[in-house]
């Protein structure tokens, strides 16, 4: 599966792991545990950025808790309606994008987002487009959170990342994000081991 085909997965994507899907479920523990480390870390004016914010559940508890300054990028456009539907108050106040990762942030100026997060969002990125990794640490300018599932990539060498196929067609990439955004100039600040992702925080305040 090449990169414009994993893009056109996602744009595309009902049913299991649509944005319907999430809705479903709201907010949960990665929602409380990115709300506990920008409570700690940033003034609620920050401006957040979440890549991948399908309809906006990690978004909405953010906003919940006073967050005022809240963006998100999703390829799949139905994202949005259900955001819409499900979490009004959000989709008033916040600023949104229909867009690829790749294509979105190379828009952004150096530091505009004070922080810029994902929750099992950058471990679907095709190894092609790994170069946007330093877009991400361009445009962060304090905190960057990945919540994401590494596979055990801690133990493997580098190179391209293992991958493995949810349910026979979602590609799914291993990657050792501790070493990916240190390589970048970032300090891990926090990390925690969720029930199948690791949650990390990295500071670009060294």
């Amino acid at each position: 599966m090449d990169s414009t085909e994993v893009r056109r997965l996602w744009e595309d994507q009902q049913g299991e792991y649509s944005p319907d899907y999430y809705a479903h479920y709201g907010p949960n523990e990665s929602s409380e545990w990115i709300h506990e480390v920008l409570d700690s870390s940033v003034a609620r004016d920050a401006a957040v950025l979440e890549l991948g914010c399908s309809s906006g559940r990690h978004l909405a508890h953010l906003h919940e808790n006073g967050f005022e300054d809240l963006y998100g990028i999703d390829i799949n456009p139905d994202a949005f309606e259900v955001m819409d539907e499900m979490y009004p108050g959000l989709a008033a106040d916040g600023t949104f994008r229909v867009d690829a990762i790749e294509d979105a942030v190379t828009d952004f100026d150096d530091g505009q987002f004070d922080v810029v997060y994902s929750v099992e969002t950058l471990q679907h990125l095709h190894p092609d487009t790994a170069w946007v990794f330093d877009d991400l640490a361009r445009i962060t300018d304090s905190l960057l959170i990945t919540v994401e599932n590494e596979g055990g990539a801690t133990d493997r060498p580098q190179g391209d990342p293992e991958v493995n196929y949810v349910n026979d067609d979602v590609p799914l990439y291993y990657r050792n994000w501790e070493r990916i955004f240190t390589e970048r100039g970032f300090e891990q600040v926090d990390s925690e081991s969720g029930k199948r992702d690791m949650l990390r925080a990295f500071s670009s305040e060294q």
